[in-house]
């Protein structure tokens, strides 16, 4: 017989990120029973590495600012192929979700008279960034968590969940295990909540920290779940590149927000070479107007530094492959230069970027007051996600809900800087409070102890040789650092029809590796063994990923196809949906992009 922990909740929100705790906060409110489980410990959540700030139409530096204004640059900076209804509640709600997060503690930094400060950023037509310096996800989490655990939300810290649990079609539950020791553990649920971010682990250079394999990407895709617009993988474009230890982590947008700017090895800025169409009314190629705009100058245009971030990172890369690039293989990002404009620039530095400071300080040994970064293109956010109600946050798996990085439809081509943090508190509070009505309408469903055993089975069978001679035996970290480099070389930044083809090919022998792999020791404080469980999730999102940028023949936000380079209308009114077939196959079809209101087309017209 298996031995197993079972817990049981009205509610259950799997990830304890922004999301997941704002959902369960929602949830909780409504007296229902709440469950928390997260792949790490409390607090250690992705969302912490959200730097810059939350946007927010509160027009508290600039009162020209509106939810019309913010609604529109969403869908311009999605190439307009968001959910128009996601991106109408994000920009009406978000205001509110801020000044509840400051009545719950949040400590912003402020403007003269009082009021929360916000900053410029990419895409963003008015300063909008509520921010705490540069640790702005780090205080979202605190107050988060503070005012979480007097709600009665039981906590599971470091569990894993393999799979969801389901009755006739409906999650009724799921099946895991705790870190530490291997046990099992099942959590029934009359409804679940997945808010576990997203699938950078996927790549080899990424600011994603270890527990983003696109878990539940993967649980909801193998629950019977729509996965939509999964081709479109957001780089970052500034990542560290130097010393190669830390190569990928995270150099926050909030530096070229704060005057930052970008120079090739020969010192020239050259992102005023290429300044898109769409943006050239609102972006300025004169230094001194830029500079204006850093500092809350309200007539003038921005650097063409804070353009999107597809834009931005296509140019580095084009940088670097025409040798024009650091001696690292990136680009020089530089707030230095300011003191020529500041007299008291080095304390001003410190002081809005205190964690730049000393993440460089401490891990290469530059003093970023005196000297440029180097910086380069990093996986950072993926765009596709789980496809749900707008309102609701639904799958179309009953039961089945999702906020966050794993939900799919706000951002469209292409998330602007800041957005991820009030898609958390928006749509975090909306699945936590649907996920309730959904529970307290719906009684409890009946677990299947097959499945549990099936699932188990399969879980344990890696401490077995399967059969496999030890010279064909595999080792898990070799099968997923080859995976993150294939994914780097094929399925990156810059896409062909034929790199993806082979891409695909890569992952179907990936996958035959991945059946041979077989891990040491015994179930306790075994890593290799959590990572033979996460190639399951790896390969799935993966496989999505490519098949997706293979079916989408243009080039539009962060998905460039260099043998489509050009946009495509009829491929924009498209969603590109991946599901599981009847087979086990994965599937890719298309649906048209539903129309968008006609109050809301007008806005979009008037303000461009």
């Amino acid at each position: 017989m298996l031995n197993y922990e079972t817990h049981e909740y009205d509610v259950l929100v799997i990830g304890a990120g922004g999301a997941g705790l704002r959902a369960a906060i929602e949830a909780a409110a409504t007296r229902l029973s709440v469950g928390l489980v997260c792949k790490s410990l409390l607090g250690k959540a992705h969302t912490v590495m959200a730097e810059g700030g939350i946007a927010a139409a509160l027009a508290n530096v600039d009162q020209r600012d509106d939810w019309k204004v913010h609604f529109t640059d969403t869908m311009r900076g999605g190439q307009y192929v968001n959910n128009w209804r996601m991106a109408e509640l994000h920009a009406k709600e978000a205001p509110a979700c801020v000044r509840e997060l400051e009545a719950w503690g949040a400590l912003f930094d402020r403007t003269q008279d009082g009021r929360i400060l916000q900053r410029n950023f990419g895409g963003h037509k008015y300063p909008r960034l509520a921010h705490v310096g540069d640790r702005t996800g780090l205080e979202m989490i605190r107050t988060l968590q503070d005012h979480g655990i007097h709600q009665g939300i039981e906590v599971h810290m470091e569990c894993t969940v393999v799979t969801l649990l389901q009755d006739d079609g409906r999650v009724v539950g799921a099946f895991g295990y705790d870190r530490e020791r291997g046990r099992f553990r099942v959590f029934r649920a009359k409804a679940v909540i997945l808010a576990t971010g997203g699938v950078g682990r996927a790549y080899k250079i990424t600011s994603n920290s270890w527990e983003y394999t696109g878990d539940g990407h993967s649980l909801a895709y193998h629950a019977g779940a729509d996965l939509m617009d999964m081709e479109f993988v957001q780089f970052h474009p500034t990542g560290m590149v130097w010393p190669p230890s830390v190569r990928g982590i995270l150099v926050t947008e909030g530096v070229r927000g704060e005057g930052g700017v970008l120079r090739n090895r020969e010192g020239r800025r050259f992102m005023f070479d290429d300044i898109p169409e769409l943006y050239r009314n609102q972006t300025s190629d004169n230094e001194e107007e830029g500079w204006r705009y850093t500092q809350g100058d309200p007539d003038a245009r921005r650097p063409p530094e804070l353009l999107t971030r597809d834009h931005v990172a296509r140019c580095i890369v084009r940088e670097i492959k025409e040798g024009r690039g650091s001696p690292h293989d990136g680009v020089f990002l530089d707030i230095a230069w300011i003191k020529e404009r500041l007299p008291t620039a080095e304390d001003h530095i410190r002081r809005k970027l205190p964690s730049m400071y000393h993440q460089f300080k401490q891990l290469a040994g530059i003093d970023i007051t005196k000297e440029a970064m180097e910086v380069g293109p990093t996986t950072h956010y993926v765009m596709g996600g789980i496809r749900v109600d707008a309102d609701t946050q639904m799958s179309n798996v009953p039961g089945l809900f999702a906020a966050g990085e794993c939900a799919a439809g706000l951002h469209g081509a292409n998330r602007l800087g800041g957005n991820s943090l009030s898609d958390l508190l928006v749509f975090g509070k909306r699945a936590g409070r649907y996920a309730a009505e959904f529970a307290a309408e719906h009684g409890a469903g009946t677990i299947d102890e097959a499945q549990i055993e099936s699932t188990a089975t399969w879980a344990l069978r890696y401490f077995e040789s399967n059969g496999s001679a030890p010279t064909e035996a595999e080792n898990p970290y070799r099968v997923q650092a080859d995976l993150q480099d294939m994914m780097q070389d094929l399925v990156g930044i810059v896409r062909t029809e034929s790199d993806l083809r082979k891409g695909v090919e890569a992952l179907r022998d990936l996958a035959g590796r991945a059946q041979r792999v077989t891990v040491p020791g015994n179930r306790e404080y075994n890593a290799g063994w959590h990572t033979a469980l996460d190639l399951r999730h790896l390969l799935t999102v993966s496989e999505a990923i490519a098949l997706a940028a293979l079916e989408r023949k243009e080039s539009r936000g962060a998905h460039f196809r260099e043998d489509y380079p050009d946009k495509d209308e009829n491929e924009a009114r498209e969603n590109i949906i991946v599901r599981k077939g009847p087979d086990g196959e994965m599937q890719v079809t298309r649906e048209a992009l539903p129309a968008t209101r006609s109050d809301l087309q007008t806005v979009i017209e008037e303000m461009q």
